[in-house]
């Protein structure tokens, strides 16, 4: 039997680019990370030529590919103004997500524009302030495979 080989928590991350471009700075405290990668698929009913009463077959294809972020976690301060900048500017920042611990030539780095198209903040008495957060990709990321 063979067991699966698994990655840890730590082991895949999300980072940010900093004003210094070329330089990410992971989101602090986001501790629960879904990466959601989605075709938007096109359906084409084809008829049969011969014989016109039967049931139409369906054809598909993928007309775009969208990769989304959602993340969630406590509110760490040191994110604040990184964050709130993005979601105020209403523009792209480049972000990643890296498998650390990639074999190679597996997919390593997904990378990007994205926009930040939710921020969101909870409190309840009693316990600490928490975040959501939406990252769209503008277009599909670039993937890089470990060398």
């Amino acid at each position: 039997m063979a067991v699966a080989v698994t990655e840890k928590f730590e082991e895949m991350v999300l980072e940010i680019e900093t004003a210094v471009p070329g330089t990410y700075t992971k989101i602090c405290g986001l501790t629960d990370v879904e990466i959601t990668r989605s075709s938007n698929i096109d359906t084409v009913e084809i008829p049969d030529c011969d014989n016109e009463a039967l049931p139409h077959s369906i054809e598909k294809q993928v007309r775009s590919i969208e990769v989304s972020i959602s993340a969630s976690g406590v509110w760490a301060q040191q994110s604040w103004g990184l964050m709130s900048d993005w979601f105020y500017s209403g523009t792209t920042k480049n972000i990643r997500v890296r498998n650390t611990k990639a074999l190679t030539g597996d997919l390593e780095t997904q990378a990007g524009p994205a926009l930040l198209a939710s921020l969101n903040n909870s409190r309840t008495k009693g316990q600490k302030v928490t975040a959501s957060v939406e990252i769209q990709f503008d277009g599909t990321p670039t993937r890089t495979d470990k060398a």
